[in-house]
């Protein structure tokens, strides 16, 4: 797997759109600050293809993938594997309850020679090749397939991030011996066998149905066939002799035909000529006819006569006058006389309300001078009341005084102070008061009373007039409408002579409207009757023409009873005649059905000796025997034929077989994978040794015992020691040396598409003295410069940077982290 492209959005640092160009980055380097996101550009390749990264501690972490405050996260990786190039998009959300969940993820295999500059112009994912995975589940497998690694194996061979470097140097021998299966493609062999096994049991599966055909292909030797043949000679023996023999047999069939049709003929002539009748009642149709429109003129004379009088009574109608008009007159004469006497009564009335109002008038200017003297009595005792109490206040004032005293109003000396009055004026002067406005209020009452009379009345009055006035004009309309008119009782005999009339003219109008439907049920019995006759003059037609082809006598068109009875007598006669034929007639049948049985006597004894049962078309029954004789022989040559080919084909399937099963065998055993796995292990060891020996400055080799790594320490005397007891920058030496060993010679071991196109390495560089580290640039620079995988680091150490082509830094402010690239 070899990175080209990635763009990340949202994901942990990188809070905004970042992309990182890997295309022609053979041998790079991500350097930047502790914490500023390099190592997170490593988790954004893992993350994409897996769906995790080593550092979460699982899918559970998937949190971790969202930049803080941010809601979606999106990483996409364009990478190539075995030739193929792909591109792997994994979108994680957080939804409205705070649940992280990944909402899109995808593989899609890009076409050749694809263009990954031509992301940067927004393509839809349409535009991007062949949808290989579209969910998270479908992703697991597609990338094991692409890739050649799954998560593990990738992450301890591929990408090794921080802390986990040494995990193959320090892997059990099984994990070990697996990622090598992985990357060597062993398990192939694996694959062989089951492959051969389900072959081997394929080929035996189609030996034992072979078998079941060849057990069912019975009855296919030569005896058989023989059989076979003279049966097909037999019945083409009785094809030839039933073809001889039925021209014979169906002249006499014919023969016998034409006879029993003969004979059908002359019965069918007697059928017809026998089943001439004349229709019951045809002799009374014609005196039907006759009455029925003699009954008919005589309706039609009736109506005749009652629309005469009906016509002659309407003309006597309209010269006896419109009778409207005498009405209209004849009620002038009556309204004239009610209005007389209504217009009598309401002078009457009149001249009674007149009076009445005239009294009111009188009454009313009564009681108003009367309640003029009350106002004026009131406004006398209001005076008076004023009056009484200066008295009594002049009283009350005395009342202090004693003779000599000075008065309080005048202030003037009284001699003799006068006597003070019994009572008071004032209550005296009140009850006055009260008494005088009684009688004004009572007044006043008597004037409404009487005003309210007086209006009362005169409304009466001016009604009385207005009703007068028109019951004046009324009569004088009256007058002028019957001026020159005749007298009422005139008018009356009148229109008692138009009543006469009407009386006539309406019992004539019903007399006409019977004798209508008197002659409408005569000419209904004419047309019946009529009817009558030509349905018997059709039977007689049809029944003449049904008797064309004989000939019948000419017909009486004026009588039809006579008509049918010389039909009649004609069939009758013609009957006769051919009933005396008819003898010879059955006795010609008889003779050509025996010829004709005969016939079939003798084809029928012909299929009997052939065994077979005797047929109603003796030719066709006799093509189909020998047809189907024909059809068993050859498909007993076709049995014959497969059966030899099917021995044929179970010789070939029981070679496979035993083929199979035999390769099967070989490789059921694990001394072969066992043994292909030693010799990549020691490869793999030499190689790392020899590049342990150069970083270490020839202090240690490695070796490997029974799958387990250890280390020859030359500055001991050749002491070997396991893989744990070493520092820790001898264990980063020990696993850069299995890391570059087995990425150089992974190419050369492997046989499928998992090899390891490239390899970062994200550990403890800065442990390393100078010497050794610039021992480990070397070795990382001769690496990279075979062009046949990429290699990168994550460092910060300057020394190691510098000698590293390409770099990308990654720097990180208080927003989001960047990545920009330096050098060639």
């Amino acid at each position: 797997m070899r990175p080209m492209r990635l763009d990340m959005a949202g994901f942990t640092v990188f809070r905004d759109e970042t992309t990182v160009d890997f295309t022609d980055a053979d041998f790079f380097a991500l350097v930047g600050p502790t914490g500023s996101g390099k190592s997170t550009v490593l988790d954004a390749i893992c993350f994409a293809l897996y769906g995790t990264v080593p550092r979460w501690g699982g899918a559970r972490g998937l949190a971790n993938a969202l930049a803080p405050s941010a809601t979606e996260a999106r990483v996409r990786l364009v990478f190539e594997s075995g030739g193929a190039r792909y591109v792997a998009t994994r979108v994680v959300r957080r939804d409205g309850r705070g649940n992280v969940k990944t909402a899109n993820a995808g593989l899609q295999l890009m076409p050749a020679g694809f263009d990954v500059t031509k992301l940067d112009t927004g393509l839809s994912p349409e535009d991007l090749g062949e949808v290989v995975a579209g969910t998270p589940a479908e992703m697991d497998e597609a990338v094991l397939e692409a890739v050649g690694l799954p998560y593990e194996q990738f992450t301890s061979c591929v990408v090794l991030p921080q802390g986990q470097f040494a995990d193959f140097l320090h892997a059990k021998p099984a994990t070990r011996q697996q990622i090598l299966v992985n990357l060597l493609g062993l398990g192939v062999y694996e694959e062989v066998q089951k492959k051969a096994t389900a072959r081997a049991a394929q080929a035996e599966a189609r030996l034992e149905t072979v078998d079941q055909l060849l057990g069912g292909l019975t009855e296919v030797d030569d005896a058989a066939l023989e059989a076979a043949t003279a049966q097909v000679d037999r019945l083409r023996e009785l094809a030839g002799a039933v073809a001889a023999a039925v021209p014979e047999l169906d002249a006499a069939r014919a023969t016998a035909l034409q006879a029993r049709a003969a004979l059908a003929a002359l019965d069918a002539d007697l059928a017809v000529l026998g089943a001439v009748r004349a229709p019951a009642g045809v002799a009374e149709v014609a005196r039907a006819v006759t009455a029925a429109r003699a009954d008919a003129d005589a309706a039609a004379s009736a109506v005749a006569l009652a629309e005469e009088r009906e016509e002659k009574l309407r003309g006597e109608l309209a010269a006896a006058g419109d009778e409207s008009a005498l009405r209209l007159q004849l009620k002038a004469y009556a309204d004239r006389e009610k209005l007389a006497g209504e217009a009598e009564a309401v002078r009457a009335a009149l001249a009674v309300a007149g009076a009445e109002h005239d009294a009111a008038v009188r009454a009313l200017a009564e009681a108003r001078a009367a309640a003029e003297r009350a106002e004026e009595e009131l406004a006398a005792a209001f005076r008076a009341h004023e009056e009484a109490k200066a008295t009594d206040q002049a009283v009350a004032l005395r009342a202090h005084l004693a003779d000599g005293d000075a008065c309080p109003v005048c202030e003037q000396v009284v001699a003799t102070v006068p006597a003070v009055p019994a009572g008071s004026a004032v209550a005296r002067a009140v009850a006055a008061g009260k008494a005088a406005r009684a009688a004004s209020e009572a007044a006043r009452r008597l004037v409404q009373e009487r005003d309210a009379a007086a209006r009362d009345l005169e409304r009466v009055l001016v009604q009385a007039r207005a009703r007068q006035d028109q019951l004046d004009d009324r009569l004088a309309e009256l007058d002028a409408q019957l001026t020159g008119a005749a007298t009422a009782e005139a008018l009356r005999d009148r229109l008692a002579e138009h009543a006469r009339l009407r009386r006539s003219l309406e019992e004539a109008g019903g007399a006409v409207r019977a004798g209508r439907e008197s002659a409408r049920t005569a000419r209904g019995a004419v047309d019946a009757a009529e009817q009558r006759l030509r349905a018997a003059w059709r039977a007689f037609d049809a029944a003449r023409d049904g008797l064309a082809r004989f000939g019948p006598p000419a017909a009486d068109r004026e009588d039809v009873a006579a008509a049918w009875t010389t039909l009649t007598d004609w069939a009758g006669a013609e009957a006769e005649q051919r009933r005396a034929e008819r003898a010879g007639r059955v006795t010609a049948v008889a003779e050509a059905e025996g010829v004709a049985a005969a016939a079939t006597e003798r084809i029928a004894s012909l299929f009997a000796a052939a065994g077979l049962p005797a047929a109603d078309d003796p030719v066709r029954a006799a093509a189909v025997a020998v047809e189907r004789a024909e059809a068993d022989r050859r498909q007993l040559v076709q049995r014959r034929e497969q059966a030899a080919g099917l021995r044929e084909q179970r010789a070939g399937h029981e070679r496979e077989a035993q083929v199979a099963r035999a390769l099967a065998g070989h490789l059921r055993a694990n001394n072969f994978e066992r043994w292909l796995l030693a010799e990549a292990l020691d490869l793999l060891v030499d190689g790392a040794s020899g590049i342990l020996r150069d970083l270490s400055g020839g202090q240690y080799d490695l070796v490997h015992d029974k799958g387990e790594f250890f280390v020859v320490d030359h500055h001991d005397a050749g002491l070997r020691r396991g893989v744990r007891t070493l520092s820790g920058g001898e264990t980063f030496q020990a696993s850069l040396a299995l890391a570059l060993a087995l990425s150089e010679q992974l190419a050369g071991m492997s046989t499928t598409a998992a090899s390891l196109e490239s390899i970062v390495l994200d550990e403890g560089f800065g442990t390393l003295d100078a010497a050794t580290l610039d021992t480990v640039a070397a070795t990382l620079e001769s690496l990279a410069a075979r062009g046949d995988r990429m290699v990168g680091v994550v460092t910060h150490v300057p020394a190691l940077a510098e000698r590293i082509p390409v770099r990308f830094e990654v720097r990180k402010d208080a927003r989001s982290a960047r990545v920009e690239r330096t050098g060639r």
